[in-house]
């Protein structure tokens, strides 16, 4: 069996407050395998974005890991210093922000960024560094990438800048790559483009891709696998197939069911009642049972099972099978 590239093992994130202590990352556990992209999908408030920033050590104090662990190509790196993780990012996890304006320096060409950032990982030449930058940029789809190797950031459209972003995250060849919602400041057409680059290149240099979205349209077209998250924990994990055309936790149907889909010709669209509950105060039971039509005794007592890596489950206590997921695409 291939090793995986990324293994979370109940991964548990503390948030230590004045009025007690948030879990907005909560037992989650998954694994990527080498050209995999894994999905990882929920509201605002799942935990999604923490769970990314937790692997790559860019969690904002007083926020901790608190439990589990974490590996990258078998070796642990949860418990590395500040100072030793930084040497991983960059050369074996690229980050891919939301916002590549912000992401990019404002005041430097972009070639000064990919080659700063390909000779600090890499040991290249400067030469060599330049040659590898702009190659970088025409693998990413920039046309004339050498001459605008020399453009600054605001030079670019959106579309451009999130290419040369992306370009910027897989310049020292990582094995891993978090992509944190990069596509949701672009239009739909230039969206299709940025998530058709990261799967060719996912495919081509056989990286693992972390994709964190809330566009369930992006998961169907892009990934191989889907977690989706709630509250903090894993409600569902399995393949982007069985999960879209059969899902088994009452939020993943939900979510399904408030997806626009042309080819199902639907008049109105399924509304998830409620809203995800502050960590403060989340209810007893599973976190879900407020929101959820199939609510019983049992799921307002007990929090739900957690779910581990194996494909297909459920993290409920009553799972639906196909004939209860109506609101959805099954």
């Amino acid at each position: 069996m291939t090793q995986p590239v990324l293994s979370v093992r109940d991964l548990v994130v503390e948030i230590p407050t004045r009025h007690g202590l948030l879990k907005p990352v909560d037992g989650v556990s998954y694994d990527i395998a080498p050209g995999e992209i894994l999905g990882v999908v929920g509201e605002s408030g799942a935990g999604k974005s923490m769970t990314g920033n937790a692997v790559i050590g860019l969690l904002d104090r007083p926020a901790r890991i608190a439990e589990g662990e974490i590996y990258l190509n078998g070796e642990r790196i949860d418990n590395l210093s500040l100072r030793e993780l930084r040497t991983y990012r960059g050369k074996q996890i690229g980050m891919v922000f939301q916002d590549p304006l912000t992401s990019l320096n404002p005041l430097l060409p972009i070639g000064d960024q990919l080659t700063e950032t390909i000779q600090e990982h890499l040991n290249v030449s400067k030469s060599e560094a330049e040659g590898r930058a702009v190659a970088a940029l025409e693998e990413v789809g920039i046309p004339a990438a050498a001459e605008r190797i020399g453009s600054y950031p605001h030079e670019f459209s959106g579309g451009m800048r999130q290419r040369v972003v992306i370009a910027l995250a897989l310049c020292a060849e990582p094995s891993l790559v978090i992509a944190d919602e990069p596509t949701t400041a672009l239009d739909v057409s230039v969206q299709a483009q940025i998530t058709a680059l990261l799967k060719r290149l996912c495919r081509e240099r056989g990286m693992a891709v972390m994709l964190v979205t809330h566009d369930m349209g992006v998961i169907a077209e892009t990934a191989d696998r889907v977690a989706v998250m709630y509250a903090g924990k894993l409600a569902e994990l399995g393949p982007v197939r069985d999960v879209i055309g059969a899902p088994r936790h009452p939020y993943t149907d939900g979510l399904m069911g408030s997806t626009p889909l042309a080819s199902k010709g639907k008049d109105r669209l399924h509304q998830i009642p409620g809203n995800m509950p502050r960590l403060g105060n989340l209810p007893n039971g599973c976190a879900f049972h407020p929101r959820c039509p199939y609510t019983q005794d049992k799921c307002k007592e007990n929090p739900g099972p957690r779910l581990k890596t194996t494909d297909g489950r459920a993290a409920c206590w009553f799972p639906l099978d196909g004939a209860q997921a109506a609101k959805g695409v099954a």
